[in-house]
């Protein structure tokens, strides 16, 4: 983080760095290779215990901010999550968690979330679905007293470890959210493949899913603002994770090149590796910033915080991987095996380019706006 943080935020993110480095060091994380969920359901409560899932729940519902900037102080989180390649489920808990709260709906559901004893995630990805939302294909329609969900919807973090997930869909009148139990009959989960050695992922089924009018999040076909308020709130913290993997990598890339020798020099001596430390330090300088403005801006309510974020999510997302490949390669031989730490961040901000919307996407939508905006303005 770039901004100034008070002495509470300080103190919060001291605490969740501390939480992480005795509860998950790097040989811990290894060791969850194997494990279904990737993460021990007591880690994640004892961190919800921190407040990991409640800063951007309001006060009526038992939540509350550090600093009066939630998203702000949710990357604060995020960026020791990347910084320790840490796992669990924070970004769809905090998703669902504020939806929940922003429709004053489910207050029992959002209560264990907070708490930690369950876990929720977002289930809004759909095979060749565009970030701009306009390809949701699952739909959601009423029939009654009773809402019946169809389609699919994939990747879903978590969507196995997790008791509800928190469905975009589409009605006749626009995106509709429901808060949907994961054991109800007609949901199908299918494990999918993933890069991160902690993230879990699942390719999620509804076929004639049906649910009582009640598990409307929101209003039917009035979703729209808070799908795009929940994307935003996704990228900037995955954003956030990110430049924590970044200055994790490129820290420890710079005490190995002046550690390691290289006839009888210092690799940080030669100055071809200068340059590309001068480039690596600039793309790292630059992604804090960015984010750190787009969560400003989202707090703020600035009109600009949607550019800002699918500018930050295209720069970082570029440069994030560009970065872990350097830092790879400048290690040698080493940097490509197991047993060194450096490709357990190449693999997050891998799979966090991917997640809500790729670069090229968040380009495209950028672009939209700024059109729309010009024939505004000569209109």
């Amino acid at each position: 983080m770039l901004v100034d943080l008070t002495s509470d935020q300080e103190f919060f993110r001291q605490t969740t760095a501390k939480f992480l480095e005795s509860q998950v060091p790097i040989d811990a994380v290894r060791a969850l290779r194997d494990d279904p969920a990737g993460f021990q359901p007591d880690f994640w409560r004892r961190g919800a215990e921190l407040g990991w899932a409640s800063l951007l729940v309001t006060e009526e519902f038992g939540g509350g901010t550090i600093s009066g900037g939630p998203l702000v102080d949710l990357t604060l989180i995020a960026h020791e999550f990347g910084q320790h390649a840490a796992p669990g489920p924070l970004v769809p808990v905090n998703v669902v968690a504020s939806a929940l709260s922003a429709a004053g709906t489910h207050a029992d559901v959002l209560e264990s979330l907070m708490s930690g004893e369950s876990i929720a995630s977002w289930a809004v990805a759909e095979r060749a679905t565009s970030v701009a939302l306009d390809g949701v294909r699952l739909t959601v329609s009423v029939e009654g007293d009773a809402l019946v969900l169809n389609g699919e919807k994939r990747p879903v973090e978590s969507a196995a470890q997790a008791s509800h997930l928190l469905v975009t869909g589409r009605s006749d009148s626009g995106l509709t959210q429901v808060l949907v139990p994961t054991q109800t009959a007609g949901i199908t989960i299918s494990p999918m493949g993933s890069v991160d050695l902690t993230r879990r992922f699942g390719a999620v089924r509804f076929d004639n899913v049906r649910l009582p009018l009640q598990a409307v999040v929101g209003e039917v076909g009035g979703a729209g603002p808070q799908v795009e308020r929940q994307l935003q709130i996704a990228v900037v913290a995955h954003n956030a994770e990110a430049v924590g993997a970044m200055q994790s990598a490129f820290d420890m890339t710079v005490a190995w090149a002046f550690d390691r020798y290289s006839f009888g020099r210092p690799l940080a001596s030669y100055q071809e590796i200068k340059h590309r430390f001068a480039d690596m330090l600039s793309w790292l300088q630059a992604s804090h910033a960015i984010n750190d403005a787009a969560a400003v801006a989202f707090d703020a309510g600035a009109a600009e915080s949607a550019d800002l974020v699918s500018a930050a999510k295209a720069y970082i997302g570029d440069h994030s991987t560009e970065l872990l490949h350097d830092c790879v390669q400048m290690h040698g031989g080493i940097g490509v095996t197991f047993e060194h730490d450096v490709h357990l961040y190449l693999r997050r901000v891998t799979i966090n380019r991917a997640l809500y919307g790729t670069p090229p996407e968040h380009r495209q939508r950028l672009a939209a706006r700024l059109v729309a905006g010009a024939g505004k303005d000569a209109a």
